[in-house]
């Protein structure tokens, strides 16, 4: 499946999503488009299903991607997940032994994005660059150290969201430390408050919650920005190759919370990180 065009997969493409908007935008910026869900196939792109929080299926999506003989010069992770908006777990909700927004998040799109990697190095060594772009949030300023090192701290979903976030931010810069000198552009962004359905999944459990939102839906819709107006700044981010790392709110470049930029913390998380990876392989 090798194609003249640039190749880019998007993680978390379903309806109404930033990635499905940026997989929109790709492809009619002339690129060869793959996407991902969980499990609902879409149809204007090529699709695969796609679980961060399942190994397996990590492995199975990158043996297939590499069974299509496709090159690979964009991996824009959008996939994600945000439980329990209304704050009600007490204790972690875990998922393969992690914390459940840590083990997607976070685990799940470092796992893929290593599964992929050997496929972005092989367009850098053709072609000169290619990117990765991680989708974080503004509340990776609520990431806890604690959280990043495996040690205790007092458990909150959107702490543990935001912990999920700061390691993104972490591990963007980590990318480009080490193969930016073969050019590998690697970004983490915040793409503002957009109207999305991510809240939909974190309020399963408070109808209350979920009927009041679905009330103001339409002025969520008016208020903030739509899917196709972040992916616009994000396209524009991620295929620009005079950019080649740092944190970014929407598209222009911002300083991450303090978190974010201690190295020591840095090593360790990817320290620990490697170790994950190289447990499971």
């Amino acid at each position: 499946m090798t194609s003249p065009r640039p190749a880019a997969v998007v993680t978390g493409a379903g309806p109404g999503s930033i990635g499905a908007a940026v997989a929109d935008k790709l492809a009619a910026a002339g690129y060869d488009v793959t996407v991902t869900t969980r499990t609902q196939p879409v149809a204007d792109h090529r699709w695969h299903a796609l679980d961060l929080a399942d190994r397996t299926s990590v492995a199975a999506f990158a043996h297939w991607y590499d069974d299509q003989g496709a090159e690979l010069d964009l991996l824009v992770n959008c996939a994600g997940i945000h439980l329990d908006l209304g704050s009600r777990w007490k204790e972690p909700q875990l998922l393969d032994g992690h914390e459940i927004h840590w083990r997607t998040n976070y685990l799940g799109t470092v796992d893929l994005t290593r599964a992929l990697l050997p496929r972005l190095l092989a367009a850098t060594d053709a072609r000169g660059t290619a990117g990765v772009l991680h989708v974080v949030s503004k509340l990776h300023e609520r990431g806890v150290a604690a959280a990043l090192v495996d040690e205790e701290w007092d458990y909150d979903s959107w702490v543990a969201y935001g912990s999920s976030k700061l390691a993104l931010v972490h591990d963007a810069a980590g990318l480009a430390d080490e193969y930016g000198t073969r050019g590998l552009r690697a970004i983490a962004m915040h793409p503002g408050a957009v109207s999305t359905n991510i809240a939909d999944r974190g309020l399963e459990t408070r109808p209350v919650l979920r009927r009041l939102r679905n009330l103001a839906r339409p002025l969520e819709r008016r208020t903030l920005m739509r899917p196709t107006e972040s992916a616009e700044l994000l396209v524009r981010l991620a295929t620009d190759p005079a950019i080649t790392s740092g944190y970014f709110h929407k598209s222009r470049p911002a300083d991450p919370a303090p978190l974010a930029t201690d190295l020591a913390l840095r090593a360790r998380l990817l320290a620990t990180t490697d170790e994950w990876l190289a447990a499971a392989r």
